[in-house]
């Protein structure tokens, strides 16, 4: 009987199929490999342009000391009523976070003092964005009298944790911040740069809290899951290409 080569090469075909290892989970057509799912894609925090997607502190509209001028979000300390209340204050993202990467460029001012406040717990037990969020400190080193005070430079996790290596720009310059939480692993990254990566809510957490400014305050570092803010210490200070994953 005659026989075509393409009858040939299908029959070579199926019978290298059925022949093929089996693996744990199947068969050889068991394993092609499907796609990856795309990962989770960044979110814009801000648009550039309006204050949507934050708050005061404590409720209500952001303050007028905070306004928006050429895709930047700033702080316009100089003419704001008082710190910390009146115009100003700290401001939230309306959304909480659990697991995240978040990530945004600063820039302080002379002898300024700023801070990215993380993991906080909004509610009217707690005065403060900072009774229970960690801080990634934002400050003009060189200037302001808390550059002299290890573990309160810039890119510390403040009064707790100094920075591996000095990486903040000279004052006036853009600086890229990092924080990511995941899983109770925090990392915080300057310019590029690992600057601390520790593990919360462990024993040796705790003993580290302890032995900060933070150890009255019952519901520091306790949240799992909070806001991110951005604070108000009274300086100029600007902010842009604010961005979170969720992880």
């Amino acid at each position: 009987m005659r026989v075509s080569y393409l009858s040939v090469l299908a029959a070579a075909g199926l019978l290298a199929a059925c022949s093929a290892p089996k693996s744990e989970e199947g068969t050889a057509a068991d394993t092609v490999a499907v796609a990856a799912e795309p990962a989770e894609e960044w979110i814009s925090l801000f648009d550039g342009q309006t204050l949507n997607g934050w708050s005061k502190y404590g409720g209500g509209e952001v303050g007028k000391a905070w306004k928006v001028e050429n895709g930047e979000l700033y702080l316009d300390a100089a003419n704001k009523e008082s710190w910390q209340e009146g115009d100003g204050g700290d401001i939230v993202t309306n959304e909480e976070y659990e697991n995240f990467h978040f990530k945004t460029e600063w820039k302080i001012s002379p002898n300024g003092n700023s801070g990215i406040i993380f993991l906080v717990h909004e509610s009217p037990e707690f005065e403060r964005t900072y009774h229970t969020g960690l801080e990634m400190q934002v400050l003009d080193n060189d200037g302001h009298p808390d550059g002299k005070i290890i573990s309160h430079r810039a890119g510390d996790l403040y009064d707790l944790i100094i920075s591996s290596q000095e990486m903040a720009k000279p004052v006036g310059e853009w600086n890229q911040a990092e924080v990511i939480v995941n899983q109770g692993k925090l990392d915080l990254i300057l310019n590029g740069v690992t600057v601390v990566s520790t593990t919360l809510w462990t024993p040796e957490w705790d003993a580290l809290v302890a032995d900060s400014k933070f150890k009255d305050m019952p519901g520091f570092g306790k949240y799992k899951k909070g806001k991110i803010a951005l604070q108000d210490h009274g300086d100029v200070v600007h902010y842009r290409n604010i961005q979170i994953k969720k992880l």
